[in-house]
């Protein structure tokens, strides 16, 4: 009789949890895309700071290195308007000092491509260091991305080196939990698992048709980013069986958030953070 009664009990509680939604979904994470720059200068720390107040899980950015070997937050290894405006027309990051980065203005013009992106004049591109200071004190992750290019060697330190400096900081820090090491270049990941075996890895990729297995494979990371294009629930499935995650980005319609959804991704990586969190607790996902 008592195991016929707790049996019927958990049955109800069960039954009452997937009506209520709380067993529905699993909570999709959302990535600040450069913080936030469909509403303030991108990979700046008025960005980060936005993102954080919207409640994001991960702040996604963009490193590059200074000639003095300071990691600084940048999509580009090139300075160049209307992401930043300085001294010339354009500059090579990885050719000045940090001091000389530090003359260009990074939040002064708008871009164009995002027309509610409110400007903060006088904004410096942020060091690595102090985005990690920024959020001490926050449970927010970071989803960290390094920009090297197989063509083009002059622009970055080698893979080895830009991975060391990347720990470096990390550990700093004292966050290695709280990483997530991304990059097309699968070679800096490649150098990350050697030298810390337990920082997370994801593998970028913008066209490759391949299954999400098969790159992840070769990547040798934990996590698959594809262009959200790329994403099927075929995919998807496929990854889940093999333990992988998927976090796609930069989607920023509610139209691509549903099909991102429906095909069950882990996160979803967004330039509006903000609106995609609001969207995810319209449809009782959050």
């Amino acid at each position: 009789m008592n195991r016929l009664i707790t049996s019927s009990l958990l049955a109800g509680l069960a039954l009452m949890t997937t009506l209520n939604g709380l067993a529905a979904e699993p909570r999709i994470q959302v990535h600040g895309h450069r913080g936030a720059r469909a509403r303030m200068p991108e990979n700046t720390l008025p960005a980060f700071e936005y993102a954080m107040r919207a409640g994001v899980d991960v702040l996604e950015l963009d490193m590059a290195v200074t000639r003095d070997n300071v990691i600084v937050i940048s999509h580009d290894p090139i300075l160049h308007p209307p992401v930043c405006s300085g001294p010339k027309p354009s500059a090579v990051i990885h050719e000045l000092t940090l001091a000389q980065v530090r003359e260009w203005d990074c939040g002064a013009v708008k871009n164009p491509a995002f027309p509610d992106q409110q400007p903060v004049p006088g904004t410096r591109m942020p060091t690595l260091d102090e985005v990690f200071t920024l959020a001490a004190k926050s449970k927010v992750e970071f989803n960290i991305e390094t920009k090297i290019f197989k063509d083009k060697p002059e622009l970055t330190p080698p893979p080895r080196e830009f991975a060391q400096l990347v720990l470096d900081e990390i550990r700093k820090h004292h966050i290695e939990k709280r990483i997530i090491l991304q990059s097309f270049d699968y070679r800096t990941l490649a150098e990350m698992k050697q030298l810390a075996p337990k920082i997370r890895l994801s593998a970028l990729t913008q066209s490759d048709q391949r299954e999400f297995t098969e790159i992840a494979k070769e990547a040798g990371a934990g996590i698959v980013s594809p262009h959200y294009s790329l994403v099927t629930p075929e995919k998807v499935k496929a990854a889940h069986a093999a333990d992988l995650q998927v976090v796609p980005w930069t989607a920023n319609k509610p139209s691509d958030w549903r099909k991102l959804v429906d095909a069950h991704v882990d996160a979803i990586i967004s330039d509006d953070p903000a609106a995609l969190i609001a969207w995810l607790k319209q449809q009782g996902l959050r």
